[in-house]
């Protein structure tokens, strides 16, 4: 779960950075405020990778997604990217633990 969890939360740091560029253009916020929201929802993605695989770390993704979601409400697409994110982060999670799983079955018959 480790690989795809924390290769989601990198490529969304990546696109929050790109979306706080276009958030300064299409929102009538300032720069200040853009870059400390984006600034805190990257950190909180790359610090979420060191600790992805201890308890309660799967819940501050979600939180995180829904976090990402509801930003739409300052610049609209972020619906539809948040929404993408979270799907994402469901696959990760979902899969991500069949992959422990079956890891852990083939390791225990070896």
């Amino acid at each position: 779960m480790r690989t795809l969890c924390a290769s989601t939360l990198i490529g969304e740091a990546f696109v929050i950075g790109l979306a706080g560029l276009v958030a300064m253009n299409l929102s009538g916020y300032s720069t200040a405020t853009v870059w400390t929201v984006c600034g805190v929802a990257m950190a909180v993605c790359v610090l979420l990778c060191g600790v992805v695989t201890r308890p309660g770390a799967v819940a501050v993704g979600w939180l995180l997604q829904v976090g990402l979601v509801a930003s739409g409400f300052v610049v609209s697409m972020m619906f539809f990217l948040g929404a993408a994110f979270a799907g994402l982060w469901w696959a990760a999670v979902h899969y991500g633990r069949k992959i422990d799983e079956f890891k852990a079955k083939v390791a225990s018959t070896a």
